[in-house]
């Protein structure tokens, strides 16, 4: 059904939307954006150029501006699309409104992506009157266009076929797509993120470590072993591998863990003033001098050499 898909709807030309685009331009659809900013066009156009120059790659522009079309009125297009990729900001009155638009002049079959980063489906699909079945969050990672990762969450109206269709068009695409079963609010990498984050928070303003050597703690520490195999991976292989390398390490270090976690619980970050201020001092005291362009263009150097040496390995996902 994917290979059906040959023109895609960008809704929002942000940070996320531009990236989307660039994927979808890659990969070789035809690409319909809009965008009520200002210069939205022109800032797009420059983010395509820029990322194809530093790719080496600035000869694939003919072609890319050939599939690409900035429309003020989408309206107008997405009658004629094959898919919908909505990147609106999350507020849920100004999605409502925008979903319910896309659902009123798409064909009634054409699946609708909100890239929403913790919004439910449910939540801004009750001005749809047309066909709420399609509709569906795709929420990716930024950059999509690098990182894998798909979330696609269904409402419990949600048809099948606009589930299979979504998850098997992202797998065209060379994503990694899961299914969410259930709505939750923030899906699963974001709460994954709120908790090790508010951990990381609470660790800095006890003073209990610098906000540079907690960076450090993570990337040259789990983060390597986490871009590799996930926490449940991790930890069957930490109890042995195996059929029962799971349950030995959750015999062997459950009870120290539930102690840890208690701990946690108990020297939660509260997000209070007094809390947030200190937070930003000590981050700022790590990272105020930072060149973080010099950050961007390292890590997606990296990343994409690391993400070429994972497709080679078939039992790593």
């Amino acid at each position: 059904m994917a290979s059906t898909i040959r023109s895609v709807a960008v809704v929002g030309s942000g940070v996320i939307g531009a990236s989307w685009a660039l994927l979808f331009l890659n990969k070789g659809l035809r690409v319909v954006m809009s965008d009520p900013a200002q210069n939205a066009e022109e800032v797009f156009r420059k983010y395509i150029t820029d990322a194809k120059t530093k790719e080496g790659r600035a000869s694939e522009l003919q072609s890319f501006w050939e599939r690409f079309e900035f429309v003020d009125d989408i309206t107008t297009k997405l009658p004629e699309v094959d898919f919908v990729q909505e990147n609106g900001p999350e507020r849920l009155e100004l999605k409502e409104r925008i979903i319910a638009s896309i659902d009123e002049h798409t064909r009634p079959d054409v699946v609708i992506a909100s890239s929403s980063s913790g919004l439910p489906p449910s939540a801004f699909i009750t001005k749809c009157e047309r066909n709420p079945g399609r509709v569906l969050v795709g929420h990716p990672f930024n950059p999509p266009h690098l990182i894998p990762l798909v979330e696609v969450v269904p409402h419990p109206g949600s048809s099948e076929d606009s589930v299979t269709i979504a998850l098997e068009f992202y797998r065209s695409l060379g994503k990694r797509p899961i299914r969410l079963h259930k709505e939750v609010p923030g899906f699963v990498a974001n709460r994954l993120q709120a908790a090790i984050n508010n951990e990381a928070y609470s660790l800095i303003t006890r003073g209990v470590v610098s906000a540079s050597d907690l960076d450090a703690a993570v990337s040259s520490g789990p983060g390597l072993r986490w871009a590799l195999t996930g926490p449940i991976a991790i930890n069957t292989l930490g109890g042995g591998g195996g059929a029962s390398g799971f349950g030995q390490r959750l015999e062997r270090l459950g009870p120290s863990i539930r102690g840890w976690e208690q701990d946690i619980l108990r020297n939660r970050f509260t997000w209070g003033e007094t809390e947030l201020a200190k937070l930003r001092d000590e981050v700022n005291k790590s990272f105020g001098e930072t060149d973080w362009s010099e950050i961007i263009r390292e890590r997606d150097a990296v990343l994409m050499s690391l993400l070429e040496d994972k497709q080679k390995a078939s039992s790593l996902v």
